[in-house]
């Protein structure tokens, strides 16, 4: 018990089966017969390797897979629990597409592709395979997909740039300002003129009116009638 307790704790990576087939080849003799293992491991925090190992039994090629799959490990820029962009890739057969997705959605993929994402520590994420049903296609397809990710660089947001200016005054020295002195070389401001000493216009004559002569009434041309 005490043995198997530390083999688990000196255990990096999470391992997981994800095919085992059984193959079979025409000799001279007869058939032979042989079993191939596609294993993935990862630590949880971005790192995953997936491996493939052939032996006469089974335990034989999931130790020769997971040796593999260590030797090959890769690391995903993870971004809020989920992937950082979106990606579509074409790999053999089989078409690929991963999106992020919001936290608390899980991993809404299937197949080996949700078992790798898992084993690497993406907690949300969708996407789907198109073309292909062979999982070990599909599994070095994700693989290609994972190195091609690049990591999302945030900038610093604007509510953290008033708190590094208090920061910066809290920080810096309080020195008391001295009134200013002012300059007795200055020039003295000339004395306001009194309203007496104003200039005063003279005021324009006003041209009287020409009396226009008024025209006589003329006379009535009626006669008085006796």
């Amino acid at each position: 018990m005490q043995r198997r307790k530390k083999q688990e704790q000196d255990k990096e990576f999470e391992e997981k089966v994800l095919y085992i087939r059984r193959v079979s080849k025409k000799t001279t003799g007869g058939n032979s017969i042989s079993f191939s293992a596609l294993v993935a491991i990862g630590d949880g925090k971005g790192k995953a390797g997936i491996g493939l190992g052939t032996g006469k039994e089974v335990p034989q090629a999931i130790r020769k897979a997971i040796a593999q799959a260590k030797k090959n490990t890769v690391v995903i820029p993870i971004f809020n629990d989920t992937l950082p962009h979106d990606i579509y890739l074409k790999y053999k057969s089989a078409r690929l597409l991963l999106k992020p997705a919001p936290p608390g959605t899980g991993l809404k993929l299937g197949g080996v592709v949700r078992i790798i994402l898992d084993v690497a520590g993406v907690n949300n994420a969708s996407g789907k395979v198109i073309g292909s049903r062979n999982q070990i296609t599909n599994a070095y397809a994700v693989m290609t997909a994972i190195r091609q990710l690049k990591p999302r660089i945030v900038s610093e947001s604007k509510k953290t740039e008033p708190s590094l200016k208090q920061e910066k005054k809290e920080a810096e020295p309080v020195v008391e300002k001295s009134p200013p002195v002012k300059s007795a070389n200055k020039e003295e401001k000339k004395p306001k003129k009194s309203p007496a000493t104003k200039k005063v216009k003279k005021e324009t004559p006003v041209k009287k009116a020409k009396k226009t002569a008024s025209k006589p009434k003329a006379k009535s041309t009626k006669k008085t009638t006796k």
